[in-house]
């Protein structure tokens, strides 16, 4: 079955519009993540925990709208069972007495006809730490070698490797940066779907580069730039239906899943379109600028002696 038939695309001859769309966006991200700086939740920054007891059941999406009414107030919650709850909240300038009185003032407050019982309140320091923090910047790094290295092998070429990885830290960077940009927290669930993006984006790639590189067997006649966009051309019909299904789920995951995941279908949805854009107008014109400047620089040479 065909969806799509195979277009005829010059998109070698639009590579310095998309370079140019990639360079704004990288720009506002830069902004963003260092000007106005993250938001960062209470797995990077710590907070407290609040143990709470209501004589009666209450239901969360109660007490999460009713913590929502109070401004700049981050919170996650967490159900002890019918009647109990525990609310970790992020780390303010306020005192732990004082966040604790603040917050029990508010749930008395919506739940009037409910008598509430503080357990317990303590300190948590942050989930991510610097150390794990460094750590994951050392994972990081260490995957971005073994792409570079296993595309390398596979494809005969760093450039592939190293133009896959500048793919997949374009879609990363700027969908963080539109996260911080929008205001939204920073925590683990945005972690797991910047690296689920990543999986998503190198594996697109991968796909895109592979039929390039039949291509130039099959097409030994076709100029580079004339293989690079046959290939684009014929796998878009594939990368928009797979696309789409992903959209989907993200879309499915933003708008009905619920405030909890909301971040990460929105996250998704960011990620999943950059990773079709990289692939087919990053990479692919990235390792056709490199290789046109490498041949032009051997016919030079040649053309010296």
């Amino acid at each position: 079955m065909q969806f799509f038939k195979t277009p005829n695309i010059d998109f070698i001859g639009k590579r310095y519009f998309s370079f140019a769309i990639s360079i704004i966006l990288v720009l506002v991200s830069i902004f963003a993540i260092f000007v106005k700086g993250p938001n960062y939740g209470i797995d990077f920054s710590g907070g407290i925990l609040m143990q709470m007891s209501f004589d009666k059941e209450v239901k969360l999406d109660l007490i999460r709208e009713g913590l929502s009414a109070q401004k700049d107030l981050a919170f996650e919650l967490q159900s002890t069972g019918k009647t109990g709850i525990i609310i970790r909240v992020k780390q303010t300038d306020k005192t732990q007495e004082e966040m604790s009185q603040a917050i029990t003032s508010v749930l008395q407050s919506k739940f009037n006809d409910t008598n509430i019982t503080v357990d317990r309140v303590e300190y948590v320091g942050p989930a991510v730490g610097k150390h794990l923090t460094k750590q994951a910047m050392y994972a990081f790094t260490f995957v971005f070698i073994g792409i570079i290295v296993y595309v390398a092998f596979r494809f005969k070429s760093t450039l592939w490797g190293v133009s896959g990885v500048l793919a997949l830290i374009h879609d990363v960077f700027i969908t963080f940066g539109l996260m911080v940009l929008m205001g939204k927290q920073v925590d683990l669930t945005l972690v797991a779907a910047l690296l689920t993006i990543a999986g998503y984006s190198i594996n697109d790639t991968i796909v895109l580069f592979d039929r390039i590189r039949e291509n130039l067997r099959l097409l030994a006649k076709e100029t580079f730039a004339g293989t690079i966009n046959i290939s684009i051309n014929e796998v878009l019909g594939r990368t928009i239906i797979t696309s789409l299904t992903v959209l989907f789920v993200s879309l499915i995951i933003l708008f009905m899943g619920g405030e909890v995941i909301h971040d990460f279908g929105l996250a998704m949805l960011i990620g999943s379109i950059l990773g079709v854009y990289s692939s087919i107008f990053i990479c692919a014109p990235l390792t056709y600028e490199w290789e046109k400047r490498k041949r032009d620089r051997y016919k030079r040479n040649i053309a010296r002696k």
